[in-house]
């Protein structure tokens, strides 16, 4: 209890300091000084406490990639254990010494062709502390360790990777467009050419930048053939080969091998969620459409989920912890026998909603919880179906020859109207998936190109 008192002492203090909004030199510490063209280093006083945590109220923001950044001074603390980096806007960035010495930028320490580390773990000090810091030209800190091994760091790079509440918020917004437009049946279907998605950097920039926000788009102008989602897939990278083959043909077959290949209606469903990963876009191109029946039916899953759990916690909470059973068996692209365990929502550490796993076709009858959870459990989804059915949360639509759908499997939930079977077959729609990491690494290439244009 005693030892924790102290922690607690001393870090307040250290808290205290980094928050101070003016720097005051006096007998316990000193602060480097920049001097163009020197690399300065001096011993500094070391302060002992629990680890510096950043308020969000009282960060600032920190613009992450490409930001300017020029260091007013640098100095270290708690033993050396980690290093203050005083920006010139006034901010300022705690860096653990642990963290620096794992991230040398040094070619012994990383392989700048690959963007890689180099520096084995097993290597590593965990408790490693700076002997000599310094800075150069403000554009650099630079770091003498225990066995003299020296790193640089240029500011830029160190102000990207701050770790104040704030600026990790800004990075991670960078790096997954984590942003959310929830919509219901009001959906104002983004649409693009298609043509133009395929051509222009700035056009695919914003379609799956569009994708990821409202997670759905709508492509016009393809060809009423065969073979147009394959482009798509060439210009994310390539598409998900799965047992029904890198595409597939939705139209009415003879012994259909899954409940898409019928006529019949088609409830609100992900694609897949008897793989343990499933894909995260989804293709459906139109190259034939019937002329009554047919209508394409769209849900926002994330949105409904939202709803659920404030008008009905308790079903959120079971939807979110009850792993239920999935299973497809039978012979496409190759023979299959596929089984998964999925919850219906799936949510992240921070209880917000990240992906929706529900098909009822390839629900198995294998159900592997107690049986006296079963009928609260249906109870839960049946209200959650219910939800996605309201005429106020689903969109409607009927697509036309020539365009393709692309849109999130893990969020949007979709679903077919009947259409009656006729002698010929009436409505042809060829689909194919992608993963959210294919998508992902195009998207951040693309922005990097668009951006470096303007």
């Amino acid at each position: 209890m005693k030892i924790n008192q102290e922690k607690a002492k001393m870090w307040t203090a250290v808290a205290k300091y980094l928050l101070r909004p003016k720097i005051h030199q006096d007998c316990s510490r000193t602060l480097l000084q920049a001097q163009k063209g020197k690399f300065n280093h001096r011993r500094h006083f070391s302060l002992s406490g629990r680890p510096w945590q950043h308020s969000s109220r009282i960060a600032q923001p920190v613009q992450a990639f490409g930001v300017s950044a020029a260091i007013q001074n640098v100095e270290t603390l708690e033993a050396n254990q980690f290093i203050c980096v005083h920006w010139e806007d006034g901010s300022k960035s705690l860096y653990p010494s642990v963290w620096l010495r794992d991230n040398c930028q040094c070619p012994d320490c990383f392989l700048h062709s690959a963007k890689a580390r180099k520096l084995l773990l097993e290597n590593l000090d965990v408790n490693i502390w700076a002997k000599y810091v310094g800075m150069t030209e403000r554009k650099k800190v630079c770091i003498i360790w225990p066995d003299d091994h020296t790193s640089e760091f240029e500011a830029e790079w160190l102000k990207e990777r701050c770790f104040s509440e704030q600026a990790r918020a800004n990075v991670q917004e960078e790096l997954f467009l984590s942003e959310r437009r929830y919509w219901g049946s009001d959906l104002q279907l983004p649409t693009m050419a298609f043509e133009e998605v395929l051509h222009s950097d700035e056009s695919a920039y914003k379609w799956l930048v569009t994708l990821k926000k409202v997670g759905i788009v709508l492509l016009t102008g393809a060809a009423n053939r065969q073979g147009e989602v394959l482009k798509l897939g060439q210009r994310i990278g390539f598409l998900r080969l799965t047992f029904y083959g890198p595409t597939w043909q939705v139209q009415d077959k003879v012994d259909a091998n899954n409940v898409a290949y019928t006529t019949e209606k088609l409830s609100f469903h992900t694609d897949y969620p008897v793989l343990q990963f499933p894909p995260g876009i989804q293709f459906l191109h139109c190259i034939k459409q019937t002329p009554t029946g047919g209508e394409s039916e769209v849900v926002d899953g994330f949105h409904v989920a939202n709803k659920l759990k404030e008008v009905n916690p308790q079903a959120f909470q079971i939807l979110t912890s009850t792993f239920v059973d999935f299973t497809d068996v039978g012979v496409d692209y190759c023979d299959f026998s596929m089984q998964s365990k999925q919850r219906i929502i799936d949510v992240d550490e921070k209880g917000q909603v990240i992906r929706i796993n529900f098909n009822n076709a390839t629900r198995d009858t294998i159900f592997d919880i107690p049986a006296e959870k079963v009928k609260p459990f249906y109870a839960a989804l049946k209200e959650y179906v219910n939800l996605l059915n309201s005429a106020d949360n689903k969109y409607i639509y009927k697509m036309k020859p020539g365009e393709i759908v692309v849109f999130d499997n893990w969020r949007l939930l979709h679903g077919r109207q009947s259409y009656q079977a006729g002698t010929e077959i009436s409505r042809h729609l060829e689909g194919a998936y992608a993963d959210w990491d294919v998508v992902m690494s195009r998207l951040r290439i693309l922005r990097k190109n668009v951006l470096s244009r303007k």
